[in-house]
C-alpha cells in the first residue's frame, strides 16, 4: 500500500486528465490553511480516448502544455503533482475485516493495522492501491461506528471499499508526467475529486449518488453516512453523444458540437417539430445554402445515448446493491452534464432527487475555470488539503518510521 505525503506544502499542484481536456491548477496554503489558485491552464486532451492512453507522446505533450500554462500565470516551477485517474482501469472492491483490540481502548495503532490488514487480504494481483475508503467501523457487534477510537471494546471490524487501478495503465500514466519532468505525489479517483468540490457535508451523510459526466467517460461514487461506499464509472460520455450526431445528421464532429451546446436537448418539448436549425453537411461549401431540420431530429438522436448512460449506472448501482442505501439524492456534474434536460432525464430513469453541482469557490479561482467541467480539478485542491483522518495516521506511523532508522543512523555518525 503506497503512502500518500500530507498537504504540508506551501504550494499544490494539481492535474486533471480527462478525454476531452486536461486541466492544471497550481494553489498555495494560506498560514489559516486556505487555499488560494495562483495558476491556472488547461489544454485540449490528445492521446487519450475513454480513460486510456492510447498515445504517451501526444499525451505528455498535452500535459506539459497544460502545466506550463499554469506555472507562467503562477510564477512558479512545480515538481511535484496530484493526478486524477478514471475509467475502466479502476476497480472497487469491498472487504471486511476484524482484529483483536490489544489496549484499553481502540488506538490510531489499531486504526492503522485493520486498514492495512483489509488492504493486505486483498487478492488482485497486478494492482495498485490507490484509496481505501472505510464505509463505517464496528466493535464487539456494534455497527455504524464513524469514529471508535478511545471506545472500550475487544474487536473491532471495519467494511473498507479499497480503489484499485492496474499496473499498467499507473505506469502509462507515470510516463506521461515524467515526459512532463514532474513527480506524482498522489492519484486521485475523479469522481471522488469531483464529489469534494460540488457536495455538500448533509448530502454525504444523508446519501446522495455522485455522477461525473465527462467526456469520454462517466463516473460516479455512492456516499452515505459521510463516506464513499461504492465507486464505478462506464466508458461513455459527452464525446460520444457528438459522435451520434456527426452520424446521425451527416456533419462534421466540429458542426455537431456546436449542435449539441447551442440547441441540444436530453428530453424532447412540443417545439421541437416547429423550431428549425442549420445543420452544415459533409462536403457542403460555407457558400452553400445550409441544410435546415427540425430540432426534433438533434433530440432524437441525443436523447437515446443519454438514456444508455443512465440505464448502465442504474444498472451497476442495482448490481452493486447500494441503490437501497444510496438515498434519493442524486448529484451531476462535469461538462457532459450542462445539456438542456439531463437534470429531468436522470431524475425519471434513476428515480431520484437531481441536482446539478457546480464546485464550492476557491480564493483566486476565475469564473471561466469554476464551471462543473473542472470539478474533478478543484476537488482533488480541496481532497489533499482536507484528507480523511485515517490517512493521517497512516501518514504519522509512514513519517515514524522513516524517522527513526534517520535518528538512528545520526547517533552512530555523532558518536563513532
Amino acid at each position: 500500500m503506497r503512502e500518500r505525503p500530507s498537504a504540508t506544502r506551501e504550494i499544490i499542484a494539481a492535474l486533471d486528465i480527462g478525454t476531452t481536456k486536461i486541466a492544471c491548477l497550481i494553489a498555495r496554503v494560506t498560514d489559516e490553511g486556505e487555499l488560494s489558485v495562483i495558476g491556472v491552464g488547461h489544454q485540449l486532451a490528445r492521446g487519450i480516448k475513454s480513460g486510456v492512453i492510447t498515445d504517451v507522446g501526444e499525451a505528455g505533450t498535452s500535459i506539459a502544455a497544460a502545466v506550463h500554462a499554469a506555472e507562467q500565470m503562477a510564477g512558479e516551477t512545480v515538481e511535484n503533482i496530484i493526478v486524477t485517474v478514471n475509467g475502466s482501469n479502476l476497480k472497487s472492491r469491498n472487504v471486511s475485516v476484524e482484529l483483536e483490540v490489544l489496549a484499553d481502548g481502540v488506538s490510531d495503532q489499531d486504526i492503522a493495522d485493520i486498514i492495512r490488514e483489509g488492504c493486505a487480504s486483498l487478492d488482485a494481483p497486478d494492482t495498485t492501491i490507490l484509496h481505501y475508503f472505510p464505509a463505517h467501523y464496528q466493535l464487539d457487534g456494534a455497527r455504524g461506528l464513524r469514529d471508535p477510537r478511545g471506545m472500550i471494546g475487544k474487536k473491532l471490524g471495519a467494511e473498507l471499499q479499497i480503489i484499485t487501478a492496474r499496473e499498467s495503465y499507473i505506469r502509462n500514466l507515470s510516463q506521461c508526467i515524467a515526459r512532463a519532468r514532474l513527480n506524482i505525489d498522489d492519484y486521485v479517483m475523479a469522481s471522488h475529486a469531483s464529489a469534494m468540490s460540488v457536495l455538500e457535508e448533509d448530502e454525504m451523510n444523508l446519501g446522495v449518488t455522485l455522477i461525473d459526466m465527462g467526456g469520454g467517460v462517466t463516473s460516479f461514487s455512492v456516499f452515505v453516512g459521510g463516506r464513499n461506499v461504492y465507486s464505478d464509472s462506464i466508458p461513455v460520455g459527452g464525446n460520444h453523444v457528438t459522435s451520434d450526431i456527426a452520424q446521425g445528421l451527416s456533419t462534421n464532429l466540429h458542426h455537431a458540437e456546436r449542435l449539441k451546446t447551442l440547441h441540444g436537448s436530453a428530453i424532447n418539448s412540443v417545439k421541437d417539430s416547429e423550431v428549425m436549425i442549420d445543420v452544415p453537411q459533409l462536403g457542403e461549401r460555407e457558400e452553400d445554402e445550409p441544410t435546415t431540420m427540425p430540432r426534433a431530429m438533434l433530440v432524437g438522436v441525443i436523447r437515446p445515448r443519454m438514456e444508455e448512460i443512465f440505464e448502465l449506472i442504474r444498472g451497476k448501482l442495482e448490481a452493486s446493491g447500494v441503490d437501497k442505501i444510496a438515498g434519493r439524492r442524486c448529484v451531476l456534474t462535469g461538462g457532459a452534464s450542462q445539456m438542456l434536460g439531463v437534470g429531468d432525464l436522470a431524475a425519471r430513469m434513476l428515480g431520484k432527487q437531481v441536482r446539478k453541482g457546480k464546485p464550492m469557490p476557491i480564493a483566486g479561482l476565475a469564473e471561466a475555470v469554476s464551471g462543473p467541467a473542472f470539478a474533478s480539478v478543484i476537488g482533488m485542491l480541496r481532497y489533499v488539503s482536507h484528507r480523511p483522518w485515517e490517512e493521517e495516521i497512516l501518514n504519522a506511523e509512514a513519517s515514524r518510521r522513516h524517522w527513526l532508522p534517520e535518528r538512528i543512523a545520526n547517533w552512530f555518525k555523532e558518536n563513532f
